[in-house]
């Protein structure tokens, strides 16, 4: 779904949050992996200064990492689309849950992205709940796509960049540009870029050093 049609389409809202509804419980249930702890690891002994992740999922924090720029939002945080007021997913959640108490357990898959499959008929029967400060619309503080990076969150991971002697890029492909950027603007600073991925990426060409294997266990080996 774009950010247009997120806008825009008032049924593709309600679409979006009665699958992300159920999807959200199991979503949430989500805990750091050997990576996430690594890297946390690695910002407190001071080897690195911290993470720019395009993930939503908020498990860098949850493992401890403290200086984490989340370059495409969290899926943990809602924000008003008129009044820009922030309230916690958890919150909405049960919210939604006292709306619609009948959609509770009504699938057991969930997507990548967090959301699940419900039947399009069942969805005439959900009620979306408003922002609690002025009634606007709601939608998950994350970055859509045709949506842009805050301009405020690309200064600071620039500028995170610029403070550092190398770039490590750990279990990205790098195929959107607004992550791939920063391995541009490190190279073209002359700054080493390691990689560590399972597979190709597209700054491949731009690496000093580059593993392809499991990012945790490559992180752990170097503790």
């Amino acid at each position: 779904m774009t950010y247009q049609q997120f806008l825009k389409d008032p049924q593709g809202r309600k679409r979006y949050w009665a699958r992300g509804h159920v999807g959200w419980t199991r979503f949430r249930q989500a805990r750091p992996n050997t990576a996430h702890t690594a890297l946390s690891d690695l910002e407190r002994r001071g080897v690195i200064a911290g993470v720019i992740t395009q993930n939503v999922d908020g498990l860098h924090e949850a493992a401890g990492s403290r200086n984490v720029i989340d370059l495409h939002g969290r899926l943990d945080r809602v924000v008003c689309l008129t009044c820009r007021t922030f309230e916690d997913r958890n919150d909405v959640h049960e919210r939604l849950t006292r709306a619609n108490p009948w959609l509770t357990g009504a699938s057991d898959r969930i997507n990548p992205d967090g959301d699940t499959d419900i039947p399009e008929d069942a969805l005439d029967n959900f009620v979306m709940v408003p922002c609690t400060q002025c009634g606007g619309d709601l939608k998950p503080d994350v970055v859509y796509f045709g949506e842009n990076v805050p301009v405020e969150r690309v200064r600071n991971a620039y500028a995170m960049v610029d403070s550092v002697d190398a770039l490590l890029v750990a279990g990205s492909s790098l195929t959107v540009y607004s992550g791939r950027r920063f391995a541009l603007h490190a190279h073209k600073d002359g700054k080493p870029i390691a990689i560590i991925n399972s597979g190709e990426t597209k700054a491949d060409d731009l690496a000093s050093l580059r593993i392809d294997g499991d990012v945790g266990e490559t992180l752990e080996s170097l503790i």
